[in-house]
């Protein structure tokens, strides 16, 4: 049994093919399948059902499987080691942010991150929230920038920053004359929210506390993106709720349109999320440090803010 046969059965299960498993291995599928059949014959069971497609693990496979995870998570701890002795920050870091968070964030970040770090080779992914969890469970990412607090006993989280929540209204609105609103104030029937798979969705949900009246609005729209949901409210067409990274940078004319909420201001907790066994502690510190130094200290604090669940 050699560590680079427990890389290729762990490949398998994440991708539910050798093909696809050989090229993220780098090497060919017929090599793969080859030491893959050797482990099974060495071990004396079958670890993958090949009758099924896509390829999925035998019960006990699924178990050598999850130990093979745990296998390669402890020796790569070694390499680690290794590593941080040098004192340098080095290495391939493979992060996700999630889709309402990633455009407005990752301008402010980039600049400062690869500055500070040239010789760290970051791979970036915008993911929905589920996508990040299976694969940080999956050892397929090392950590994502995502909301929280997500409750997952297999996941560390560690709080970044507080993103306020304001409303985008439309002059038609009846929320359009306030300077300041609150969360009682919003009608979801008036309301543009995303569709399902964001958790920025749940949480717009929960702030207007899912209260219902005969709607305004003439048809049901729900987007995947924020920026369709402002370009409807431009149109004089309701309200939407958004991050408030999604604000900087609008024109004067868009600013006109956005409210802000009374205190305590709803706000998303932003974290970097990791597996509870995580490896490349020195990396993922980098991009900690880099984080807070790309942010106004506004978005650092929770003192006085209400934390809107996911």
């Amino acid at each position: 049994m050699t560590l680079t046969q427990l890389e290729y059965i762990v490949s398998v299960d994440n991708y539910k093919s050798f093909i696809k498993a050989a090229e993220k291995c780098y090497v060919t599928q017929p090599t793969l399948s080859m030491q893959i059949q050797k482990l099974e014959e060495e071990l004396g069971v079958k670890i993958f059902d090949r009758s099924r497609q896509p390829i999925l693990c035998t019960e006990l496979g699924s178990e050598i499987v999850q130990q093979a995870r745990l296998v390669l998570a402890e020796s790569g701890r070694i390499l680690e080691m290794a590593k941080e002795q040098s004192g340098k920050i080095v290495g391939a870091l493979h992060m996700a942010v999630i889709p309402t968070l990633a455009p407005y964030f990752l301008p402010l970040f980039l600049d400062t991150f690869l500055e500070n770090y040239p010789n760290v080779e970051l791979h970036l992914q915008e993911l929905p929230t589920e996508e990040i969890v299976s694969r940080l469970k999956k050892g397929a990412l090392d950590c994502g920038l995502m909301a929280t607090p997500l409750q997952d006993a297999a996941l560390t989280e560690m709080p970044m920053f507080y993103e306020h929540f304001v409303a985008y209204v439309s002059k038609k609105s009846a929320l359009f004359p306030k300077k300041e609103i609150k969360a009682e104030d919003l009608n979801l029937d008036e309301t543009w929210i995303l569709n399902e798979g964001h958790c920025f969705r749940n949480q717009v949900i929960h702030l207007c506390q899912e209260r219902q009246s005969k709607p305004r609005l003439h048809f049901n729209y729900e987007s995947g993106s924020l920026e369709t949901l402002k370009r409807l409210v431009e149109l004089d067409k309701g309200i939407t709720i958004l991050p408030i990274l999604a604000t900087r940078g609008i024109h004067e004319d868009q600013q006109d349109l956005v409210r802000y909420f009374e205190e305590p201001a709803p706000v998303r907790e932003i974290s970097i999320v990791v597996h509870r066994q995580f490896l490349k502690k020195k990396l993922i510190d980098a991009v900690a440090k880099s984080i807070l130094e790309s942010l106004p200290d506004e978005l650092k604090e929770a003192k006085g803010k209400k934390i809107v669940p996911l």
